[in-house]
């Protein structure tokens, strides 16, 4: 399994594209935090917190994991390695375990310059050092679940089909609807009830309450299930297509 994580960081740093990759992510959200007037904007904001860098995360990321993970299976496919792959003496759990790890990472590793934003608001506050520490801490928590989640999707959609373009789309397609449809639909109910379980069956409402501090055994419990249920999809899809 470590073998396989590694080969995928080593197949990511690469290839041009996985720099390319972890540019784009850093440009843009650097320009609409700090240069593009919006209402992600810092500046217009007029405080001096990374609340609207965490409102910014669902939708960046909701490209960028898919991008990242969009070659993990769909790529062997096409080369014609993943049936080399299979037959090792390895569990096909562990090959999209290491899989799921190694897009992870690379998540993690394009999300830690983004620590320079906490000493530039600190900068920018009237009060120096006056942010909650506690709640950043919170929200980078929550960025790694939804991480984790739109990872998962990621890899089960590449392990869906040999080409690369069609399991990027189907990935942002089905993150996005994870994320925003269960809201859109609650909004066609007027019983509150109704639109509270419509709600907690989208993850931005458990997004949105990790990220402000709160760890909520249900907003955890809700991504680590998910997580490790689009995870066993792509595990069972290899091994029906795999087994002789």
């Amino acid at each position: 399994m470590y073998a396989i994580f590694i080969k995928e960081l080593h197949a990511f740093f690469h290839a041009t594209i996985g720099y390319l990759i972890l540019i784009i992510f850093l440009t843009l959200s650097g320009l609409f935090l700090w240069v593009f007037p919006n209402t992600f904007n810092i500046f217009s904001a007029g405080f001096a917190d990374l609340s609207n860098f965490f409102l910014l995360m669902p939708w960046v990321f909701l490209f960028l994991v898919p991008a990242i993970t969009m070659r993990s299976f769909a790529e062997e496919k096409k080369m014609g390695t993943l049936e080399l792959l299979v037959i090792k003496p390895i569990a096909r759990r562990n090959i999209v375990i290491a899989k799921f790890l190694g897009a992870f990472f690379l998540c993690v590793v394009a999300l830690l310059p983004t620590g320079l934003y906490i000493t530039a608001i600190s900068a920018l506050g009237m009060t120096t050092a006056n942010y909650d520490l506690g709640v950043i801490m919170g929200s980078y928590f929550g960025t790694l679940f939804l991480i984790g989640l739109y990872t998962s999707v990621g890899i089960f959609c590449s392990s869906l089909s040999n080409n690369q373009i069609v399991a990027f789309v189907l990935a942002t397609l089905l993150c996005f609807s994870m994320l925003y449809i269960p809201d859109a639909l609650s909004e066609m109910f007027f019983d509150g009830r109704v639109q509270e379980v419509l709600k907690n069956l989208g993850a931005r409402v458990h997004f949105d309450s990790v990220a402000k501090g709160i760890l909520d055994s249900r907003d955890i419990i809700y991504f680590l299930s998910l997580t490790g249920f689009f995870l066993y999809l792509a595990m069972v899809g290899i091994k029906k297509k795999h087994t002789k």
